[in-house]
């Protein structure tokens, strides 16, 4: 029996929510990880889900299975290095659903950290710690750029400063 790993699948764009119900109905094990935005039109606001990666979804398949996925209506593409699907840790995927279920109030007391914007920092705790990240924006909180490497996709965190160190050259 081959084992199940879990993979990025690249999709048509705004296809995410399409893939995610068919796979979920030929019974595949699929994540679609989604946050909720606000989105201006001319008329209205309104708070929407959205995809947290564009054009991605992740699935946990084994060979098997591969061309069952590859074959779904809306799939472009398994994510790959030199020809082949990348398997994606499962701790990372762990990773990206506490993150997307922590919230965190920031308090007024929080530690001051003397961070210069593109500096790296390495968060501390929590359920991405020990990723390694660029500061982008210091207001009361700050924005750290995540390379989430077995996709190479880029997310941007808010996260507390008392939560990240600087990394010491």
């Amino acid at each position: 029996m081959s084992q199940y790993q879990w993979f990025a699948l690249y999709t048509k764009s705004l296809n995410e929510k399409k893939v995610y119900v068919e796979l979920q109905h030929l019974g595949i094990e699929v994540y679609l990880p989604m946050v909720t935005k606000w989105r201006q039109w001319s008329d209205r606001k309104k708070k929407i889900d959205v995809p947290l990666f564009r054009s991605y979804i992740f699935v946990k398949v084994s060979e098997l299975e591969y061309f069952k996925v590859l074959n779904t209506p809306g799939v472009v593409r398994f994510i790959t290095f030199e020809g082949k699907a990348v398997a994606i840790p499962e701790n990372q995927i762990i990773a990206i659903r506490q993150y997307l279920n922590e919230f965190d109030e920031i308090s007024e007391e929080e530690e001051e950290m003397k961070l210069q914007e593109g500096q790296l920092v390495r968060i501390k705790t929590g359920p991405m710690e020990g990723l390694i990240g660029k500061m982008l924006k210091y207001k009361n909180k700050m924005r750290l750029m995540i390379n989430i490497e077995s996709i190479g996709h880029v997310i941007t965190l808010n996260i507390q400063r008392s939560k990240v160190e600087p990394i010491k050259n």
